[in-house]
């Protein structure tokens, strides 16, 4: 009698810069939905091909919700992804659909247009920040995340005396080891988003927070859903200005080409949203149900690990997917994820993304990697798992 294979171990990953690893292409080639062991030791499924996630992003059988919470398979341990995790799926549900209700209108197209003006000010600022740094100076800390952290304040409403206090709370938060500490800081930070919004309750601006005001009678309320929207958009677009400079530096003739033409800059972001990342950005959700995924059976209470960059690197639906190439088209990318899922903010980060590549390249044509690509790497113990820091010159 053969003795069942112990599913393989997504904390043995070696993640490497733009490409996928050896493991998470292995999986993908196996199947489209694979056991796998989390980092947290528990036991989930990995969607790893394109198809099969987009039909699980419209599957309202997935949830943030678990029947017993406290127990439930984790994908890393983190109380900030615990406190999402409810045993009312109803309940999970409703919230979700409240949030993308009071949300997606402060990211409308004519927001996000009024806004270029700003974040295209913002980035000079991030801009001159890093020159007076270097060269060398670390494109990560010195421009990709005060120039991301700026926009969203801008956005939200938050003031530049208090943003220091900000930035360090949410790199707290994003602490995968320390309980004690997140609780804490969870507390800190929505104590200040809730401070905001009792005083723009009186002084309101044009700013998310105000306009939060009249729709949510709880100050208390506003703090943890604007918490929220700085965790998830903060460390997506930084991470992706680190990387997508590091892509462009290893293909100056692309480069040229997108920063000579606005519509290729406009596709070249898109590429750079495809294959940056090369698998690591997962959402866990829980089957509230059984579901059939092909051959496979996802039994209620499952975990589901939801990864919308390995996806990117689907054989069967892009060509020569570890190939860069801004001209790729058609590009149906679910980095932004899809339906129900897609990210509000994608719009905004679109803007964030063009405005940087352009502004670095063109006000520093020689900038370049100050150490070689395969001396980069990911932080560990964040649920970011971006890069920590990328040292630059020029």
């Amino acid at each position: 009698m053969s003795t069942p294979t112990a599913p393989p171990s997504l904390a043995a990953e070696a993640r490497t810069v733009l490409r996928l690893s050896p493991l998470l292409r292995d999986l993908q080639s196996r199947a489209p939905v694979c056991k796998v062991r989390t980092p947290a030791g528990d036991e989930g499924w990995l969607v790893t091909r394109h198809s099969e996630l987009k039909q699980l992003l419209h599957d309202e059988r997935l949830a943030r919700a678990h029947a017993d919470p406290a127990n439930a398979p984790r994908y890393v341990r983190n109380p900030l992804l615990d406190l999402i995790v409810t045993d009312d799926v109803d309940g999970a549900r409703a919230l979700h659909a409240e949030m993308r209700s009071l949300l997606t209108p402060q990211f409308s197209a004519r927001r996000v247009l009024d806004l270029v003006p700003k974040v295209e000010a913002l980035a000079e600022q991030a801009l001159a920040h890093l020159t007076a740094q270097g060269p060398p100076a670390d494109l990560h800390g010195d421009f990709s995340m005060p120039f991301s952290l700026s926009v969203l304040c801008a956005l939200i409403g938050v003031p530049a005396a208090e943003q220091g206090q900000l930035i360090a709370a949410l790199a707290k938060l994003g602490e995968i080891d320390d309980p004690t500490r997140v609780h804490e800081t969870q507390d800190e930070l929505f104590g200040l988003l809730s401070g905001l919004a009792r005083r723009k309750r009186t002084a309101p601006e044009d700013d998310v927070i105000s306009r939060l005001c009249p729709k949510v009678p709880s100050d208390d309320r506003i703090g943890p859903i604007v918490a929220g929207l700085l965790f998830a958009g903060l460390d997506s677009v930084a991470s992706h200005i680190d990387l997508g400079t590091v892509l462009f530096t290893q293909y100056p003739e692309q480069l040229a080409a997108a920063l000579a033409d606005e519509q290729l800059m406009r596709s070249g972001v898109e590429e750079i949203l495809r294959s940056a990342k090369a698998g690591g950005s997962v959402l866990p959700r829980y089957a509230t149900a059984d579901v059939q995924v092909g051959d496979v059976t996802i039994e209620t209470g499952d975990l589901v690990l939801l990864d919308f960059t390995l996806v990117n690197f689907d054989r069967t639906v892009f060509d020569e997917p570890e190939l860069f190439d801004i001209r790729r088209a058609p590009n149906p990318h679910l980095t932004f994820g899809h339906g129900m899922w897609h990210c509000i903010g994608a719009p905004l980060a679109r803007v964030q993304l063009r405005t940087a590549y352009t502004l670095l390249f063109t006000r520093l044509p020689g900038l370049r990697l100050a150490r070689p690509i395969e001396e980069l790497g990911f932080s560990s113990g964040q649920l970011s798992a971006g890069l920590t820091q990328l040292s630059v010159t020029w």
